[in-house]
């Protein structure tokens, strides 16, 4: 019996390779930098039974009318807004995900940009570099108090869960605001729930965590920013089109808040002369909230066992679309 075909888009870790190699015949995008080109994916994806994708893939109704004999498409990635669901599904093309695997990373990540942006790390830096440090005085380079401040997460699922519970060695007060309750997470921590608004008047720092959809895409914007303390700090370790960068451009240059830590933009990548990398009281790194090798390779690993084991007939770990499971039943 033929082993079936995998395409890869993109240079993975050796371990999670192994694991597609054990089962199927592969080739793959051998680049670290660079996606795979639109026309190579949609060509590679043609011959394959299954492919192994990354959050920079798009997967639309175009790719899965261009892969006949694709029968699942295991994303790199916990978020799939690059993946039109229904369309997957209409083809009859599982979408798996990697949950679990990048909670503590990603948490501790956003504490990085929570930690930087309120202590003026990067602009501390860049002026101890440009030569500017002259002497200390008592308003040199002042910041934000973390301890004993009030967080404020938008998004409670694992990764805000995990950022709340990082915040008790700070004495922090707890707010968030989610879709529905977490009686777990208020019972653990003391967690309080409060309406969108409220905890952004009431927060020091903002932290958003909520996945991109329809409800949440351009969810920050001028009226939120406005609501903001001047002193607040806002971190975005989620999805860039969750906030609108204008309207965050303009409440960091007219004061409207104090700073902001960036993982994720609009549009990824972002130039080096995006307006909101030349603002001194803006933390900005390119996307690397699960950038740890042992996360990135739980990433890839639980793929590869997603891919492998939809091809070969067991158990998927991570189907987001599972009734595309009992079609030919």
């Amino acid at each position: 019996m033929p082993r079936p075909r995998a395409y890869i888009t993109r240079r993975i870790p050796h371990a999670a390779l192994e694991i597609v190699a054990a089962a199927c015949d592969y080739t793959l995008w051998d680049s670290d930098d660079q996606p795979v080109p639109r026309a190579v994916l949609l060509r590679e994806a043609a011959q394959a039974d299954g492919v192994l994708t990354m959050l920079s893939d798009k997967l639309d109704g175009e790719f899965a009318a261009a892969a006949p004999r694709c029968q699942v498409v295991a994303n790199m990635a916990v978020g799939y807004d690059n993946a039109d669901v229904p369309a997957l599904t209409a083809h009859g093309v599982l979408l798996t995900n990697t949950p679990g695997v990048l909670t503590d990373t990603t948490a501790d990540l956003a504490w990085a940009l929570l930690m930087a942006a309120a202590r003026r790390i990067v602009e501390g830096h860049k002026l101890i570099e440009a030569g500017g440090w002259k002497s200390w005085s008592p308003l040199f380079m002042v910041g934000q108090e973390i301890s004993g401040a009030t967080l404020g997460i938008v998004g409670a699922g694992r990764i805000g869960s995990a950022v709340a519970r990082r915040a008790r060695g700070f004495d922090m007060r707890v707010l968030y605001h989610n879709r529905h309750r977490a009686p777990a997470l208020e019972a653990e921590i003391g967690a309080e729930y409060h309406s969108f608004d409220d905890l952004l008047r009431a927060a020091d720092f903002v932290v958003v965590l909520v996945p991109l959809t329809a409800e949440t895409r351009g969810m920050v914007g001028a009226r939120e920013f406005a609501l903001m303390k001047p002193t607040a700090v806002f971190v975005n370790a989620a999805r860039g089109p969750i906030v609108q960068e204008q309207a965050l451009v303009a409440a960091l240059k007219h004061g409207q808040i104090a700073a902001a830590g960036l993982d994720v933009f609009e549009h990824e990548p972002i130039g080096a002369d995006h307006p909101l990398l030349g603002l001194p009281n803006v933390v900005a790194v390119p996307h690397i909230g699960s950038a740890t090798l042992a996360t990135r390779t739980r990433m890839a690993t639980a793929a590869a066992h997603n891919l492998v084991a939809a091809l070969t007939g067991q158990p998927v770990p991570n189907p987001v679309n599972p009734e595309v499971l009992g079609h030919g039943d």
